[in-house]
């Protein structure tokens, strides 16, 4: 579907809509931006409850539609429903991820550095300290991450840091001469 008058589309409408990706759904419109043919939908708009889904859909991957009814003002203030303790939370959760991911990730270091963290990582815990892999808050792996660089900790958690290691420089050079 290519040409589309703003009546169509108008806040409101009760639509079933068919897409060129093969999914079938009803909604309403909540909004109609013609710059971008984004369509701004509401599903389960027959669904009791405060919750619905909200879809932005291409109006290019329209199959076809047909025209249901009129709805409610979508929009209605009185009538929304957002939980902004719920958004808060959930807000504060994906900041603490995005914030424990990009520890994860060594500054100015290696990919083969970043790869050794990272194998060690699934087994144990570690951190970097700049360019140093901090493993069980003990032991330190320094540059060029071999056995040899580990330094610190327990003689046994020494030990299996540098028997994971000359495990992962095993498994990198088997990756790198089999490419």
């Amino acid at each position: 579907m290519e040409a589309y008058n703003n009546e169509e589309f108008a806040v409101g409408c009760i639509l079933s809509i068919k897409t060129t990706l093969g999914d079938e759904f009803e909604a309403q419109v909540i909004a109609f931006d013609k710059p971008s043919n984004i369509l701004v939908l509401q599903e389960g708009v027959s669904a009791s409850g405060p919750k619905r889904d909200i879809r932005l859909l291409k109006a290019n991957y329209i199959k076809e539609f047909s025209f249901l009814g009129q709805g409610q003002d979508p929009l209605d203030t009185n009538k929304c429903f957002l939980d902004l303790n719920s958004l808060q939370s959930r807000e504060d959760s994906a900041i603490r991820q995005a914030e424990i991911d990009a520890e994860r990730f060594g500054v100015g270091v290696t990919a083969e550095a970043q790869t050794i963290f990272d194998a060690l990582s699934k087994t144990l815990p570690v951190r970097w300290d700049k360019t140093v892999i901090v493993v069980m808050n003990e032991v330190r792996v320094n540059s060029p991450y071999r056995p040899e660089s580990v330094t610190g900790g327990t003689p046994a958690a020494n030990e299996r840091v540098r028997k994971v290691l000359v495990l992962e420089r095993k498994r990198l050079q088997t990756r790198n001469t089999g490419q």
